[in-house]
């Protein structure tokens, strides 16, 4: 159940390619219990999910850091969920530090990866994640076959889309909580009118899960476009070159 990656243009299809290649699945620890994404982000105003992320293919390194002590510094400062990069070649993560966040933190984790394998989910579960990426534009039409088996595993999943037509992939699949990413990830380009765009079109669909804003955002100016129509932003390279590591001070 594997999807078709030689057409996924741009920086997206080689990382994903890469990923792929790299899948080994071996015998894992039992799943632990996990606390539920969706739960933490529900409530009145816009919850922060603060990502841990050292490095990334549109700004090479940003930071040197533990990734546990990041995660501390944004659970005190009111993080509702954590985002933790696993990949390790572009961003420099692993699922060691998903691993480690999880034994020194209480908040939800999201594995943020590229998923293109079904053991990738069992893996997230096993090392900690309370929900796992599903980008619709590596998986399309096996996107609702990813969210059925995460489902399966008792996994959350954020399905991420960044086009009309990704949009509607997710909204058939059942996505109940949806990620719009202002970042084209062929290109690397980011427009902040794509989330609050394409998350009007989604609840004027009658999606009623949860939405969640995903890059770009460095102000709180910047957020108030999202005020009344999403539950989250998923907010990380501003944060990783904040000095003190605070999202109340930041957003």
């Amino acid at each position: 159940m594997r999807p078709r990656l030689d057409q996924v243009p741009g920086v997206l299809g080689e990382i994903a390619r890469r990923r792929a290649s790299e899948i080994r699945p071996y015998p894992l620890p039992p799943f632990p219990q996990v606390p539920p994404l969706a739960q933490a982000l529900r409530g009145p105003g816009l919850a922060v999910i603060a990502e841990v992320k050292k490095q990334s293919p549109s700004q090479g390194v940003i930071r040197a850091l533990d990734p546990l002590e990041a995660a501390k510094a944004y659970e005190r400062g009111g993080a509702k969920a954590l985002s933790i990069l696993t990949e390790p070649h572009w961003f420099g993560g692993s699922l060691e530090d998903l691993k480690r966040v999880r034994e020194g933190v209480g908040l939800p984790l999201l594995r943020k990866d590229f998923v293109v394998d079904p053991f990738m989910l069992a893996e997230a579960r096993a090392f900690g994640a309370s929900a796992v990426l599903l980008i619709v534009a590596l998986l399309g039409e096996l996107t609702g076959a990813y969210l059925e088996e995460a489902g399966r595993i008792g996994l959350e999943a954020l399905v991420e889309v960044h086009t009309e037509k990704e949009l509607e992939i997710a909204l058939e699949a059942g996505a109940r909580i949806l990620g719009i990413n202002n970042r084209d990830l062929t290109t690397l380009e980011v427009d902040l009118k794509t989330a609050p765009r394409l998350g009007r079109k989604a609840r004027a669909r009658g999606f009623s899960g949860l939405l969640v804003a995903e890059s770009g955002y460095r102000t709180r100016e910047e957020l108030k476009a999202l005020e009344g129509l999403f539950d989250a932003a998923l907010i990380g390279t501003s944060l990783m070159q904040s000095e003190d590591l605070n999202p109340a001070r930041h957003m």
